[in-house]
């Protein structure tokens, strides 16, 4: 399979990763608020097949730092890594313009993967629209 890779700040300039997200986490998951503010100033990243969007998350600055959030890859598209490349898609524009620290909010049932590429889990349990979630951190 060949994918093709996007990263543009602004959903708006990505419209294509809304339906991901909307597909995954929405109407797979039943998250209610998916989309919000950050959306506008979030680097976002899209991997299509061919016209298709199939794996898409993003990265953005708060008071508290840099974070990587909404990682979403369409369900019949899982266990061909794309999880994986939107990650090194965004630790790559990270280590570009000088991020150090990335911290992120896991579902507790993906935390795995995200251990994988190096995180480490703070141990920090919360719940997000009643779902487990972890703080993990990674230092690039």
């Amino acid at each position: 399979m060949s994918f093709d890779v996007k990263i543009a700040k602004g959903l708006e300039n990505l419209p294509k990763a809304s339906d991901v997200r909307r597909k995954v986490f929405i109407e797979e998951q039943g998250f209610v608020n998916e989309f919000d503010d950050i959306d506008a100033r979030a680097i976002h990243v899209l991997i299509s097949d061919g016209e298709k969007p199939v794996a898409t998350g993003r990265l953005f600055e708060d008071d508290d730092g840099w974070h990587i959030g909404r990682i979403a890859v369409l369900s019949e598209y899982r266990g061909n890594r794309l999880g994986e490349k939107v990650m090194l898609v965004l630790h790559n524009y990270a280590k570009q313009n000088n991020i150090k620290e990335i911290t992120l909010s896991a579902q507790v049932q993906a935390s795995g993967f995200y251990d994988k590429l190096g995180y480490i889990n703070l141990a920090d349990l919360h719940m997000d629209e009643n779902c487990p979630h972890v703080t993990m951190k990674k230092i690039l």
